[in-house]
């Protein structure tokens, strides 16, 4: 949005391509977004799948089990690839405060509290889902990338949000 507002400041014509580069990358991130949001629906009904799964056998319970356990490193991944996109926002949203239309400044720090809000709720799911996980290890390796992230985000949150306070001081 605030690309697109500055795209089409009076006196800023000669800016416009600067803009559509930024504009073009919010829609890419938007896309896969709401592409991550469709895969989530999907790894949550396959562990529902899983746990459908007949467990009447030893060979049943164990191909149960298996398919539970992919269907919750799947649905672990997920969120932690949510976490990834939703990340890549902040570049767009500094950027916007930095060189964007001043009076849209605010629209591009409320889009860094979106998305750390997005990183922080998305690291919740990656976190529920790997306490699942039979593989500690592989639990321990994606809540240690969440946490990572999350900890990212709240960086560049206060960062960008820091940046606005002072634009519109």
């Amino acid at each position: 949005m605030v690309a697109n507002l500055s795209s089409h400041k009076p006196g800023w014509d000669d800016r416009w391509n600067e803009f559509s580069v930024w504009a073009d990358k919010g829609q890419a991130l938007k896309v896969e977004l709401l592409h991550l949001v469709d895969e989530d629906t999907d790894a949550f009904n396959r562990i529902m799948a899983a746990f459908g799964m007949p467990k009447k056998t030893d060979e049943d319970k164990a191909a149960r089990t298996a398919a539970i356990q992919d269907a919750t490193l799947y649905a672990t991944q997920v969120p932690l690839r949510t976490m990834k996109a939703s990340f890549k926002t902040f570049e767009i949203c500094r950027a916007m405060v930095e060189t964007g239309n001043p009076n849209s400044v605010t629209d591009a720090g409320v889009g860094a509290l979106a998305a750390r809000a997005a990183v922080i709720g998305a690291g919740m799911n990656v976190k529920i889902n790997a306490s699942s996980l039979t593989d500690r290890s592989v639990a321990e390796k994606l809540i240690a990338e969440a946490n990572e992230l999350v900890a990212k985000a709240n960086a560049e949150e206060a960062e960008i949000t820091a940046m606005v306070e002072e634009k519109i001081k």
